[in-house]
Order: C-alpha cells, then structure tokens, then sequence
C-alpha cells in the first residue's frame, strides 16, 4: 500500500476527535503536524486492506494529541511550543503486536486464543466464537449442549455448530451469554441493522455536559505529567489506551473486579505503566471507594458495555453532575446505538461480522484475519488521542467531556478505506527485536515492545518495574488533585 495514505487518515482521525470543538467546519491539525515523521519501510503489516496506514494514523493521532497537550500546558520549562513528534513502522507494527511479543521469564504468558475461539464451519457459511475467558466458554459449552470437559476438545462443538446455521449458532451462544458471530461479507454487513447502526455513528462520538470551571495542573516532564487517570478497562483495546497514557507521564489506577480475575498474558500486557488494584463497585465499602477515587481522577477510562455501570453512578449526567470537569471516555466492541450496542464482542468478532474477515481471505471462500489485533490496538491509540485532545479542551474552556469509540466503528473506518491487492506482499523486514525493552516484576523478567513514538528525540518508555495485578491499593499516590485555572 502506498506510503501516502497515513497523512490523510491522521487528518480524518484528528477530524474525528475534534467534532465537538470545530466551527463553521473548520478542524485544523495541530501545529505539531508539521514537525511529525514516520520513517521505516512499509509492509510491516501485510494486509489486503490498507492496516498499516491506519495503525500510522491511530498511533500518530495519540503522540500528537500529546504533543498538542504538552504545548499547552508549557512543556516542562513554560516556554515550548509543539514538540517534534516521530513514529517508526517498524515499530507501530511490534506495538500492535504486543501480546505476541510478550515473554515472562523467557516463556510466552500463555496462548493467544483458548482452543475455543476460532472460525468454525456451519451449515451454511462460517462462524467465529470466543471463549478465552472461562464464563464465555462455559456460556458456548452450554449453549452447544456440550458437556463441560469439552472446553479443550473442538471436536464436540465442531460437531455441533456444523448442525445449525451461521445466524442461528450466532443467536443461541449469544443468547446464552456467550460470544460468537456469524461470518459475513462486506455488503451483507452494511445492509442490516446491526451494520447501518455503526455506519450512521462518528468515528468519534463527541460532546460534553453541564457547566464546569478549566482545571489546571503545572506542566512536567511529560504531556500527561500529574494526570489522574482512572482505568476500568481489560483484554486489549482499553489497556492499550490507559498504558499509553501511562507512558506519557499519568498516574493510571487500574482496577479490576475480585470476582473475575484477568488472564496472565493480558494481566501483564495491560498493566504497563500503571498501578493494579482489585475493587468490588457491588459493596457500599466499594461503591465509596470509587466515588472518592472519581472525585481525585481527572480522566475515566471504561471498556464495559454500554450502560452495563449505569446502576454504579457512571452514566454520564450522574458523572457531570457528581464530578464537574471529568474526561470520560468509553469504548465498547459495536458501540451505544443500534440492536447490538448492548453486545459482547472482541477484536475478532467483530472482524468476522463486519466483512472484514472475508476482506481478507485466503481464496475468497474460507474466512481470514488481520495481521494483528489492528481494531483492539488502534482503537485503544483512539481512545488515548480522545482523552489527552478533551483534557486540552477541557483546560481551556471547561466543561465535562465524553468520548465514545467502538472497535466496529473502527472496523468501518477501515473498510472505507483504498486497497490494493499487492498490499499483501511483507516488506521482508520482520525483525522487530530492536524494539523490545526487559521490566522488572514479581514473576520475573518481562520482555514486552518499548511505546511507540519519540518527543523532541526523547524515546517514550515504560516504568523500569511492572506492579503485580491486583497488588496495589485502591488509593491515588501522592500527587496534587485538579485545580481550577486561575483567573
């Protein structure tokens, strides 16, 4: 694919994420934009459709919404102006490879997909399942009517779903609390419900709440330096968000329910620069907790479905109205609109019902992938321009902001997009070593890819040490809240 594309999808990603502050059409890049370079050669990602130019673009979009931010806030010494902002291919590519590259002690955390989560053959067309995590795989099982001790034998559920047909196996896991799609091309996709939703929905869904004073906070080191950031997300797309912040300077509180413990390869992959706490929103001791953590943070970050912490407080006129001046951003596999806004899904999934795996087939009949988890990661890269953009929004003009992304509007992003056959051809440069970086952590050694992106030559990088999943407290550390700007 050619090497001309990211600029103009950067300038559509940076469209999206400023809809809400345009006038009269009028949506200028920053002015980092013309201090922004991506060297490295192209076809790191080989792909049918154009997956390299769109992780450029998603990467690029976060490291200049940080180089925007830092300029606002004064840099470090209160006299910058934009830094300059350079991304690698090579590097966007092991980044949005991360999971595969991740190693504790030498060793691979685990497998990247459970036996059970893979295409199968149905009756009449193909399906994909995902059952990684145990309550997923024990919803397909039951579903399936197969017997619990079938969760590592396929042959079972093969059997099983080759009975029914695509949208029908679809509908039964789905219906029981499981998570599958039916494969379907492109056309197919557009043309139901499902599919016109998302298509109807901004890349970015943009506005704010309510009437709240700027906050402020002295610039540091780093653009998101002294940002609190409250991240209740998991699996892939939000962690990658709330990291990236983390490598930009956030202090980023991650917390996870006690009941529903995370799996190894994604409880290390998504806790990279930030702290790791268990907090059950169920109790009235818990419920506390979070308001006060609420009240300190200054972004929330969520990856449940829509409406599914509503009963919690954290819709968004019971956030503007309890916490003035927050940033809130949501991300959920097909988004808040349309019949599946209140379905489960996952990077594959999603690439299955959209059209995106049939894009990509290897002969036009058996479904096919993405190079890598593009719509989990450039997604998450989304979400992190989406928070640092309506911090610098929010610091001068106020207000409580929310941002909604979702991995099937990226998945229509993408699809949009020009492609060429030849886009497929690997650009025979595959060694992705020199990005990789050791951490230090109670299991050992963790090898993982360094964040992509340099400011002003300085490379981003993770804290030297991971914290233990679960192991920190439910508590801010010790840096100054948010403060009103000064008049």
């Amino acid at each position: 694919m050619t090497n001309q594309l990211w600029p103009a999808l950067l300038a559509e990603a940076w469209a999206a994420l400023s809809a809400d502050s345009a006038e009269n059409g009028d949506v200028r890049l920053p002015a980092g934009l013309e201090v922004f370079w991506v060297s490295g050669v192209p076809g790191r990602l080989p792909s049918r459709l154009p997956a390299e130019d769109v992780a450029i673009a998603c990467a690029g979009a976060a490291l200049l919404a940080a180089a925007a931010l830092h300029s606002q806030r004064g840099g470090d010494d209160g006299s910058r102006g934009s830094p300059v902002a350079r991304l690698d291919r090579g590097h966007v590519a092991a980044a949005f490879r991360s999971e595969a590259h991740l190693r504790i002690g030498g060793e691979r955390a685990g497998p990247g997909f459970a036996p059970l989560s893979r295409f199968w053959r149905a009756a009449n067309g193909w399906v994909r399942t995902h059952g990684n995590y145990p309550w997923h795989r024990e919803a397909l099982l039951r579903a399936l009517g197969c017997a619990d001790d079938a969760e590592n034998d396929p042959e079972p559920v093969a059997a099983a779903i080759a009975k029914l047909g695509a949208r029908e196996a679809e509908d039964l896991v789905t219906g029981a609390g499981g998570v599958a799609a039916a494969v379907r091309g492109e056309a197919g996709w557009r043309a139901e419900p499902p599919g016109l939703a998302v298509a109807a929905t901004p890349l970015v869904v943009a506005g704010s709440i309510g009437i709240a004073p700027p906050r402020w906070r002295p610039a540091g080191p780093l653009p998101a330096s002294g940002i609190r950031v409250l991240d209740l997300t998991r699996v892939i797309a939000g962690p990658v968000a709330t990291r990236y912040l983390g490598a930009l300077g956030a202090d980023v509180l991650r917390l996870d329910p006690p009941d529903r413990p995370e799996l190894a390869m994604q409880t290390y992959d998504g806790l990279l620069a930030k702290r790791s706490a268990l907090l059950d929103f169920g109790t009235g001791g818990g419920r506390a907790r979070l308001d006060e953590l609420l009240a300190g943070a200054d972004v929330l970050v969520h990856g449940y479905r829509p409406h599914a912490l509503d009963r919690f407080g954290l819709n968004p006129q019971e956030l503007a109205e309890r916490h003035p001046g927050l940033v809130v951003v949501s991300l959920s596999a097909w988004g808040s609109r349309g019949p599946w806004g209140g379905r489960r899904g996952f990077d594959s999934i999603v690439q299955a019902a959209s059209g995106i795996a049939m894009a990509e087939s290897p002969d036009g009949e058996r479904p096919g992938a993405l190079p890598c988890q593009l719509l989990d990661h450039g997604t998450g890269y989304l979400c992190a321009a989406a928070a640092l953009q309506a911090l610098a929004r929010q610091s001068a003009r106020g207000g409580t902001h929310f941002r909604e992304l979702a991995l099937a509007r990226t998945a229509h992003w993408l699809l949009g997009l020009p492609r060429e056959a030849t886009a497929i051809e690997p650009s025979g440069e595959d060694d992705e070593q020199v990005w990789l970086t050791t951490l230090d952590s109670a299991a050992g050694p963790v090898t993982t890819v360094r964040p992509p992106g340099r400011l002003d030559d300085e490379a981003l990088a993770w804290p030297r040490a991971l914290s233990r999943y679960g192991g920190d407290e439910a508590a801010w550390s010790r840096l100054a809240g948010p403060v009103n700007r000064p008049s």
